[in-house]
């Protein structure tokens, strides 16, 4: 069967998708946690390197990117309970734009679910080593063992997946909470926070301007802001293993994005007001809530507070192993990726194929990066080029989902739709535009740009694959029928 886009469905029984059986279990709080866990890691780490541009430059710039996060989650609470399908952003721009448009969304998504673990896992073994003493060169080993243990919770079933999604995405705002709680006795904004001054130098009594930058610090301060925000939107992937999705989805999406909103604004406002610890000496820290902890209790219990900081980040390095195993899955089960890939777990219904293949290729990449280049050059490229590179991949499918968002309302307005967004066709229009910024500063930026430059060849990798392959061998998946039935429906 043929369809106008010039690509062609293969025939199967009902034995396929029964290879590829998903597991409902998830609740409003289980989507909650998902969505809270993936980001939570950003405000531990990360968001504080655009300090450099002054304080209020960050300050306006979280703002800028809050408002995008938004305009994309009000957006995906809409798509996700109208297209209740693994697929996500992938199925959504899939039934707006056809398979081309669906097919380069979830490739863009698979660059930021593959690689990002990756990052995240070099900072807990850096984390890690510096804990139990281990040398730089046995870093690897940490990152091996850390893949094992979380890809096996994934695989072992959806219910502990979920069980201890929730547990470590609450033990990490715990920790965020303590962290505030203790900071405002000892803070002293005004001394500390706002000691950048013209060009980032430093202002050993503070008080300095608010835009140190002017607006090029603001824009500069872009890409570092959406660590307080990258992957809330992998929400969508549980639309199959959640009990309610046309209820729960919505919810948990938004009250994820309200409560991400909260920590980014109460990080951004206490760590760098630390005295002592100030956003001129913060913007070069790798750690920055340790040297909060570390400033207000001192250094006599650093590594039991290093402990309590890797909480974070493995909290989303567990719920986006789980989104990558899904979104492989959804793109195979459909026919883009090898269908192989699709087959679940015999027994505990978990996408054990996808989430092993996505784990040893980040591995795989790691480990050609660390050898080829040395320690100290790779360690710099995985915590910097692979790093862009996910972040870009995540800008193009916003882009992409907001798009999907409005040609879905102008194209199918008769759609059924549980949930309608209030910010509607203006807030997915705004999250383009900001987003386009976004991904223009990340290109100014040299340190981006040979990211971007490996992000392109693994899109000509993959679209070649499509082209030649994938295209010509798609299956009727819940998505990809979805998407026919609706459009008959419009040509009717």
């Amino acid at each position: 069967m043929s369809d106008t886009q010039g690509v062609s469905y293969n025939k199967v029984d009902q034995g396929y998708f029964d290879k590829r059986g998903l597991r409902r279990y998830a609740g409003v709080w289980s989507l909650w946690a998902l969505g809270v866990g993936a980001v939570i890691s950003g405000h531990f780490s990360g968001w504080n390197l655009g300090l450099a541009n002054g304080w209020g430059s960050m300050l306006m710039a979280t703002i800028i990117i809050a408002v995008m996060y938004l305009g994309l989650t009000f957006s995906l609470a809409e798509m996700s309970p109208a297209l209740p399908h693994t697929g996500g952003a992938y199925s959504f721009a899939r039934t707006a734009m056809g398979p081309w448009g669906g097919f380069l969304t979830g490739l863009s998504e698979n660059v930021e679910y593959v690689l990002t673990p990756a990052v995240i896992v070099y900072f807990i073994s850096s984390y890690m080593a510096g804990i139990f003493g281990t040398a730089p060169a046995y870093l690897p080993l940490w990152w091996v063992g850390f893949y094992i243990v979380f890809v096996g919770l994934n695989i072992i079933g959806v219910e502990l997946s979920f069980k201890v999604t929730v547990v470590i995405t609450l033990l990490a705002l715990a920790c965020l909470v303590v962290f505030w709680v203790s900071a405002l006795p000892k803070i002293d904004f005004a001394r500390w926070a706002m000691n950048v001054g013209e060009g980032g130098a430093l202002l050993p009594e503070g008080r300095g301007p608010l835009l140190p930058m002017g607006l090029s610090g603001v824009l500069a301060c872009l890409p570092f802001a959406v660590w307080l925000f990258l992957a809330i939107e992998q929400l969508p992937l549980a639309a199959e293993e959640s009990v309610d999705p046309k209820r729960d989805m919505p919810r948990g999406i938004l009250a994820g994005i309200f409560t991400l909103i909260v920590s980014a604004f109460m990080i951004l406002w206490l760590n760098p007001s630390v005295a002592g610890i100030g956003s001129h000496q913060l913007a070069k820290s790798g750690e920055p809530l340790l040297d909060g902890f570390k400033a207000i209790y001192g250094d006599g219990i650093a590594k039991a507070l290093a402990l309590v900081a890797v909480l974070g980040l493995v909290a989303s390095f567990h719920t986006i192993i789980f989104a990558k195993g899904r979104q492989i899955y959804s793109l195979s089960r459909a026919g883009y990726f090898p269908s192989v890939l699709s087959v679940t777990h015999g027994s505990r219904k978990t996408p054990h194929l996808a989430m092993m293949l996505g784990s040893v290729l980040a591995l795989a990449v790691m480990f050609v990066l660390w050898f080829s280049l040395g320690a100290d050059k790779g360690a710099a490229v995985i915590g910097g080029t692979l790093l862009n590179m996910a972040v870009f991949g995540a800008m193009f499918s916003y882009i992409m989902q907001a798009l999907s968002f409005i040609r879905l309302r102008s194209k199918l307005p008769q759609m059924e739709r549980p949930y309608r967004s209030p910010l509607g066709v203006p807030g997915a229009a705004l999250t383009v535009a900001i987003a386009v910024v976004t991904l223009y500063f990340q290109l100014s930026d040299p340190l981006y740009r040979d990211g971007v430059l490996w992000v392109a060849l693994w899109f000509a990798i993959g679209i070649t694959y499509f082209a030649l392959v994938g295209r010509k061998h798609l299956i009727l998946s819940p998505e990809e029928e979805f998407a026919q039935q609706l459009a008959r429906q419009t040509q009717a």
